[in-house]
């Protein structure tokens, strides 16, 4: 199972190819091998990369299962 790495809670839908969203605070993520990277989901549909400067620090731990 993959937790969210902002929220760390298991509200996640799978869109795409290693893409995932978690509906409980609203990012967009991909995970390829080690690698994650975090979008914010715009009101108008576009990805802008996460800025966790302003929300807190982000947990790193993914689990894959």
């Amino acid at each position: 199972m993959t937790t969210c790495p902002v929220c760390g809670l298991r509200g996640i839908g799978k869109v795409g190819a290693d893409q995932y969203y978690c509906w409980d605070c609203c990012v967009e993520f991909t995970v390829r091998n080690q690698d994650v990277k975090i979008f914010n989901v715009e009101s108008d549909g576009t990805l802008t990369l996460y800025d966790n400067l302003l929300q807190g620090t982000v947990n790193l731990e993914v689990q894959k299962g």
